[in-house]
Order: structure tokens, then sequence, then C-alpha cells
């Protein structure tokens, strides 16, 4: 099993918000999330996931 990161690492790892991560979940397009009661926690596999997703090769691509 691999470690989970709690919301301020996942933001630290990202230089994004919590608050921006907190946007993601409730309007989605960010990384897949795990909840543990009141907890939410992101497996780094699903963050590189995500990541990875987002790359492209230019401004005009990006918006396909």
């Amino acid at each position: 099993m691999q470690p989970l990161l709690t919301q301020r690492q996942c933001a630290e790892a990202l230089a994004l918000s919590e608050r921006t991560l907190e946007r993601f979940r409730v309007s989605g397009g960010g990384p897949k999330f795990v909840r543990l009661g009141k907890s939410v926690r992101y497996r780094l596999s699903d963050v590189e996931v995500w990541l990875a997703s987002r790359v492209v090769g230019s401004t005009s691509e990006a918006a396909q």
C-alpha cells in the first residue's frame, strides 16, 4: 500500500492552494481522492495520473 497525502501535502506538491483542491473535489477535474470519514487523502499514483493527463504541447492543444 502506498502512503496517502494530506490535502496540504498534495497542494504543496502541486503548487496549488488547498482551496483549489477543495473546489476540484466539488466540481470535478482534479485528482481522485480517498475519503476516510471526514478526512480527505490523495494517493500519489492518482495525483501523478492526473498531472500526466494535464500535459499539453501548446496553448491551442489545451483548449481542446
